[in-house]
């Protein structure tokens, strides 16, 4: 089962990570790690029930981006009620990022 990833930008990210828990990837099209880490997420995302998945395009939303200091991809940060709770820096298989959920 597939679960759906919200596409975020600087105009819908502070309301989706404001309340929950939220896992955001930072990622990019030309990025190989990337492209992997979409599947996993996606499989996470049909499985875990109360948790958004989203993710932000760094080259379309340099600000975003920034404002976490992300500088390397794939980065994906769990949000708790709008507060970073967990990083994880690089390609990131699936029991890691549940533990983080949970």
């Amino acid at each position: 089962m597939s679960g759906k990833l919200i596409d975020l930008t600087k105009d819908n990210f502070k309301e989706t990570i404001k309340t929950g828990t939220v896992l955001v990837d930072f990622w990019a099209p030309w990025c190989p790690p990337c492209r992997m880490q979409t599947p996993i997420l996606e499989t996470l995302a049909g499985e875990m029930t109360g948790v958004v998945f989203g993710k932000v395009n760094v080259d379309d939303n340099p600000e975003v981006a920034a404002q976490f200091n992300i500088a390397s991809i794939p980065t994906l940060i769990v949000f708790k009620d709008g507060k970073p709770a967990k990083k994880f820096v690089g390609l990131t298989q699936a029991n890691e990022l549940k533990g983080a959920l949970a």
